[in-house]
C-alpha cells in the first residue's frame, strides 16, 4: 500500500522529473520531459521495463495521423471523441475525451519522427466501436515490442532508469509532492527528491481487495494484466484527498486461449467469427466488443467458450504475434468441416454444424448482422477461450495538463497522473471500453505530463 509522509529535511539526490512506473505511460513521460530540458529519473520495480504493455497488442489508437493518410482513411479528433464517447455511453468527461483524442495523433507523429518507431495502421480488419480503421502498431503487433523500443530510446538519450526499484511512500510539503523513498531489490531503503512527480504504475487490477470491493462481477476471471498494478497510485491520490473517478471501470478480454493464457485478437470476432458454449450455441453478439464479452464468456457453464472461426480469419489474425504463438503451441485446432471440428474440441457435433448453418444476413436474436462479413468456409478453426481482466479504468482525476486534482478541483501544483493511474475514458463499467483506450491514456497523458514545465 502506497504510504504518505512529511518530507525529510534533505534528500541524497535530487531530479527534476521523478516518474514512477517503466510501461508506455512512463517511458513517454521521460522521452518528452527530456526533450523539454528536465533531469529526469524512472523507478521501475521489475528487473526490466515491462507494465501491462508488454502484455497487451501495443496497439495506440489515434486519429489524423500520416499514416492513416497514407491508407486512404479519412478521419480527424472529433469524429474519435464522438466514438469514445458513444462506446462509454456519454459517461466521460467531455474535457478529458477532448484531450485524449487531441493529442493521439501528435504523439504517433512526435514517436514516428523524432524517434523512429516504425507505426502503421491496421487496415485489413475493424475493431468494435472505432468508425475508422485508427489502431497504430509496431511490425510484431506486439506490446513488448513497443515498451522495448520506448526503453531502447530513453538509453540511447542516456536517460536514467532505476529498475527493482519499489517506491513505497510519497513525500509531502503541504500540498506539494517533494519526493519518494523506496526499496532496492535487495530490500535496502534510499530516497529521491523531485521538482514533480509523474505517477505512470498504472492501476489496480492486480489488487484482489480492489477488484472486489470495485468490480466484484469480474473478480473471477484470470487476471491478464502486471502484477504490480496494485493500486498505490490510487492509494497516494487518497491520502492527500485527490479526487477519483469511475473506479469500477475496467478493460476484460473474452478471448484469452484457456488453459494457454495466450490473447486471441478479437479480430476473429469481427471478421466473422463467434463464440460458443459447451452445448455449442452462440450466447451472445460478438460485434459489441471485447471487454464486455469477459463477462459474457464467464457466465457460460464453466467459465469458458470456443472461439469458432476459419483459415482466412486466421491469415488475418497472424499478423499478431500472439496468434503466431497460439498455433506453435497448438491452441488454435483445425478441420475440415464443422462436424470434424467439434469433435476435435469436444462440442455436440450436430449442435456447432446447425450454429454455423444458421449465421445469416441480417440481425438475428442477439442483434449481430453477418451481411458484412464472408461466411466461414472450410478448414474451420477453433480455440478453447476464458474471460480476463486486464486492466482498470478508473483512477486519479486530472486537468488538461495531466495533474491530479485535488478534492475541491485544483490541481496539485506538481504531482501528475498518466496512463491506468489516472481516470480514462470508458465510463463507469466494462462495456464502455473502445479498443486501444488504455494504450491511448498512456500514451497522451504520458506525453502531456511529461512536456510540462514547472519553471
Amino acid at each position: 500500500m502506497g504510504r504518505i509522509a512529511a518530507s525529510p529535511e534533505s534528500f541524497p539526490v535530487m531530479v527534476e522529473t521523478l516518474i514512477i512506473g517503466a510501461g508506455a505511460a512512463g517511458l513517454i513521460a521521460a522521452l518528452a520531459a527530456h526533450e523539454a530540458g528536465q533531469s529526469v529519473l524512472l523507478l521501475e520495480r521489475d528487473a526490466v521495463p515491462a507494465g501491462s504493455t508488454a502484455l497487451s497488442a501495443g496497439l495506440i489508437p489515434a486519429a489524423g495521423t500520416a499514416q492513416q493518410k497514407s491508407a486512404g482513411i479519412e478521419d480527424d479528433p472529433a469524429r474519435f471523441a464522438e466514438d469514445i464517447q458513444r462506446k462509454a455511453h456519454d459517461e466521460n468527461d467531455p474535457a478529458l475525451v477532448a484531450l485524449v483524442a487531441d493529442n493521439a495523433f501528435r504523439v504517433i507523429d512526435w514517436l514516428t519522427k523524432t524517434h523512429g518507431l516504425n507505426f502503421s495502421v491496421i487496415e485489413n480488419f475493424d475493431y468494435p466501436g472505432h468508425s475508422r480503421r485508427r489502431m497504430h502498431g509496431l511490425p510484431s503487433r506486439a506490446g513488448r515490442e513497443l515498451v522495448d523500443a520506448l526503453r531502447a530510446r530513453c538509453e540511447a538519450l542516456d536517460i536514467d532508469i532505476l529498475c527493482g526499484a519499489t517506491v513505497e511512500t510519497l513525500h509531502v510539503d503541504g500540498n506539494s509532492v517533494t519526493g519518494v523513498s523506496f526499496a532496492d531489490p535487495g530490500g535496502n531503503l534510499d530516497s529521491v527528491g523531485a521538482g514533480r512527480v509523474i505517477l505512470a504504475c498504472n492501476g489496480y487490477g492486480g489488487n484482489r481487495d480492489k477488484v472486489r470491493n470495485y468490480m466484484p462481477e469480474i473478480d473471477n476471471a484470470v487476471w491478464f494484466g502486471h502484477d504490480g498494478n496494485t493500486g498505490d497510485a490510487l492509494d497516494w491520490g487518497m491520502a492527500l484527498g485527490a479526487q477519483t473517478a469511475h473506479l469500477g471501470a475496467y478493460q476484460g478480454h473474452g478471448n484469452v486461449a484457456y488453459p494457454h493464457g495466450i490473447l486471441i485478437t478479437w479480430g476473429t470476432m469481427t471478421e466473422g467469427g463467434v463464440q460458443v458454449n459447451r452445448d455449442g450455441h452462440r450466447f451472445w453478439n460478438e460485434s459489441r466488443g471485447y471487454s464486455e464479452a469477459a463477462r459474457a464468456v464467464l457466465a457460460q457453464p464453466g467459465g469458458v467458450a470456443w472461439a469458432i472461426f476459419d483459415d482466412r480469419i486466421a491469415g488475418v489474425a497472424r499478423q499478431f504475434e500472439d496468434f503466431r504463438n497460439a498455433e506453435s503451441q497448438g491452441t488454435v485446432r483445425r478441420a475440415d468441416t464443422p462436424e470434424a471440428l467439434a469433435e476435435v474440441l469436444g462440442l455436440p457435433p450436430r449442435t456447432l454444424a446447425r450454429t454455423l448453418a444458421g449465421l445469416r444476413d441480417g440481425p438475428d436474436r442477439f442483434g449481430r448482422d453477418f451481411a458484412n462479413t464472408p461466411v466461414l468456409v472450410p478448414p474451420y478453426c477453433g480455440v478453447k477461450v476464458t474471460g480476463a481482466l486486464f486492466h482498470t479504468q478508473g483512477g486519479l482525476v486530472i486537468d488538461d495538463k495531466a495533474r491530479v486534482l485535488n478534492g475541491a478541483g485544483q490541481p496539485f501544483p506538481n504531482l501528475f497522473a498518466a496512463g491506468g493511474a489516472a481516470c480514462g475514458v470508458s465510463g463507469k463499467g466494462d462495456d464502455g471500453y473502445l479498443s486501444g483506450n488504455g494504450l491511448l491514456s498512456a500514451a497522451a497523458l504520458g506525453w502531456i505530463a511529461g512536456q510540462h514545465n514547472l519553471n
